[in-house]
This record gives C-alpha cells, sequence and structure tokens, in this order.
C-alpha cells in the first residue's frame, strides 16, 4: 500500500466515523454517468468505459450494504441511448444485459427491472425476468435496473395503464376525469410498491436530472459528483451521505 492509499483509507474512516447513521437515506437513485469521457481521458474506447463502469456496480451495491441503505436504482441504460450508433449500441447492450446476470447470480441483491421491455431485445428481456423470478425470495438490499427506462416513457405510461385498467371496469372517460388525482397516477408507475428515492447521486460533473424517475423525485435530494462513475470512490459516496445528513428537508414547505 503506498502512502496515497494509506491517506485515502485514514481520510474515508474518518468521514465514515462521523456519518449520522440514522439520517442515511433509504432509497438511492444514480446516474452513473461518465463512462465514456473516463474512456476518452485514459485513451481508451467507449466499450472499455461502459465495463469499468458496470465493474464498478457491485462495489457500490457493497457500501449501500454497510450504510443500511434498503433500495437502490441503478441508471443502465435509457430510451435516449437507443439513439446511438449501433457500433457502440450493441457492446453497451451485451454489457448490460451481463451486469443484470451478476447481480442475480450474485445472492445478496433482489432484483427488480423499471423501464419498457418492448423497446429491449429479446437476450435482454428474458435477462430481466429470471433476474426477477431468481431473486424474488432474497432478503436484501432491492436493486431496481433502469434499463429501457425514460422519466417521461415512465410517466406516459403510467397513465396508459390507468386508462385501460379503467377501461376495463366500464369507468367512463368523463367519469375518470372525475376522479383522477396524484396517488391514482401514481399507482401505475413502474416500481408504484417502493418508496420515492431520498437521494439522488449523479457522477460525472452534470447537473441536470435528464429524465431520471421525474414522478418520483420530487421531493429528492440532489448530489452531484465531479469524478465519473469508474472513478466513483467510497469516499465519494460518503460524502454524499454526509451531504444528505445535513440537509434540512422541508418538502416544499
Amino acid at each position: 500500500m503506498n502512502l496515497r492509499d494509506l491517506v485515502y483509507r485514514l481520510y474515508a474512516r474518518r468521514v465514515e466515523g462521523r456519518l449520522d447513521t440514522a439520517s442515511v437515506p433509504k432509497h438511492i437513485g444514480v446516474i452513473m454517468d461518465g463512462n465514456r469521457r473516463w474512456a476518452r481521458a485514459s485513451g481508451s474506447t467507449a466499450a472499455h468505459g461502459h465495463r469499468a463502469g458496470a465493474d464498478k456496480i457491485g462495489e457500490f451495491l457493497g457500501w449501500c450494504t454497510e450504510t443500511d441503505v434498503e433500495v437502490v436504482t441503478l441508471w443502465l441504460l435509457s430510451t435516449d441511448n437507443f439513439d446511438r450508433p449501433q457500433e457502440e449500441l450493441v457492446p453497451l447492450l451485451e454489457i448490460v444485459e451481463g451486469v443484470v446476470r451478476t447481480l442475480s447470480s450474485d445472492g445478496r441483491w433482489r432484483v427488480r427491472h423499471v423501464g419498457t421491455l418492448d423497446l429491449l431485445p429479446a437476450p435482454m428481456q428474458n435477462a430481466l425476468k429470471e433476474a426477477e423470478e431468481t431473486t424474488a425470495d432474497v432478503d436484501g438490499i432491492v436493486v431496481n435496473v433502469a434499463v429501457g427506462y425514460g422519466g417521461r416513457q415512465e410517466i406516459a405510461d403510467a397513465v396508459r395503464s390507468m386508462l385501460h385498467a379503467h377501461a376495463e371496469q366500464g369507468t367512463s372517460l368523463e367519469s375518470l376525469a372525475d376522479i383522477v388525482d396524484i396517488d391514482m397516477i401514481g399507482s401505475h408507475l413502474y416500481a408504484s410498491d417502493q418508496p420515492d428515492p431520498d437521494l439522488v447521486i449523479r457522477t460525472s460533473g452534470e447537473q441536470r436530472l435528464s429524465g431520471f424517475m421525474l414522478w418520483q423525485t420530487a421531493h429528492a435530494e440532489y448530489y452531484f459528483c465531479e469524478v465519473f462513475w469508474p472513478a466513483f470512490r467510497k469516499v465519494d459516496f460518503l460524502r454524499a451521505l454526509r451531504d444528505y445528513a445535513a440537509r434540512h428537508r422541508r418538502y416544499g414547505a
């Protein structure tokens, strides 16, 4: 171990020791940004950056387990990603599928898919379905894998699902218009049985939502981290938790 690593570990322990464990967020959303820029900075390919980002996920979830986080939502593949060139999209899909299968076989996480299955290739659909089935009884962190996910798409799908459900019950459009409310729409979101995110972490220095869980993050706290996702360290994670614990959540008051 060199001096730099020793100093880093000592600092991480110091931050962790001062963390208020009673104020740890129960649900963390992660916008894992910067894989391609990290790769370019090291003179490598986009695929290499995505693989490095995939390798970081297990480590990150381990940190979450140590700090009593209960739900993590990982944005692995957005609906916008399908507009990328095929030479980048095809390896990215393979890497994401590998992440899903790795999480499923780990045995520590309960994997849930959030997103639109119809947009995804058959092997990816199968991987997501198998992951949910094989981890359904796992008593560990719920890991939502947002694959083929877009916040606007989710709201549109929720409204469509609500309309279909009431049409099957014979509810007229006029009657539905009189009774529709926030809770009714919210009950048709992809993971409506889960608590909304308390904290959203975005890496790479970008300070925007990019459509991530637009409905659920109305009252979430955001933490924007300068480092690229493959270089994200435990101390960065602990700083995010410390920052969250220091905030006074007012929920619009």
